[in-house]
């Protein structure tokens, strides 16, 4: 009785459900439905993703950041880690210039890259390419997989014995509704 308090292994209502490893498994499902863990990116993407960025209009660092998130549909962020030591990059390179302005300094293409943009149109940004290879129907099958286990952990957290026994026999169900799927494609 002298162990301290921990929320996945302490009894519910209706008893102990021999629960630790739902968390587990519930955080596992999670994350493998997690859109934003899908999408990844290569090496050079962030340098791409900013010279498309500044060909459209000067900006700052964070209003790039917000740019890529927004144009990915969130799923890729890239970090103030990645983003700045690249402009610096590019800024050294002459491909853009920084002007300080209120307080923040705004990025803009040079005529050097300008150039470089428009010497490979065929070129896209990496939100476009990620966003071709990425279906809405397997966008919404995330969301759904997503709401299913954030469903099945709320039943694990507060429902009866009774309650997450039945939560499982409906989950082995839709399992075996989806591997049928599978099946007939």
């Amino acid at each position: 009785m002298n162990e301290p308090f921990n929320h996945r292994s302490s009894p519910r209502r209706g008893g102990d459900w021999g629960g630790a490893n739902i968390w587990e498994a519930m955080e596992q499902l999670r994350s493998s439905f997690n859109p934003k863990q899908s999408f990844r990116m290569n090496r050079g993407d962030v340098r791409t993703g900013i010279l498309a960025l500044l060909a459209e209009a000067p900006m700052h660092g964070y209003q790039i950041i917000q740019e890529i998130e927004g144009r990915s549909g969130g799923r890729w962020k890239p970090s103030p880690g990645s983003v700045y030591p690249t402009l610096q990059l590019l800024t050294d390179e002459g491909l853009i210039s920084s002007e300080p302005s209120s307080g923040r300094k705004t990025y803009s293409l040079t005529e050097l890259g300008r150039e470089q943009v428009e010497s490979d149109p065929d070129s896209s940004a990496p939100w476009e390419s990620a966003n071709k290879r990425d279906t809405p129907r397997a966008g919404n099958l995330a969301k759904a997989g997503v709401e299913l286990a954030q469903a099945a952990a709320q039943v694990g957290r507060t429902g009866s014995k009774e309650g997450v026994a039945e939560a499982v026999t409906v989950l082995e169900e839709a399992k075996r509704k989806l591997y049928s799927i599978l099946a007939e494609d």
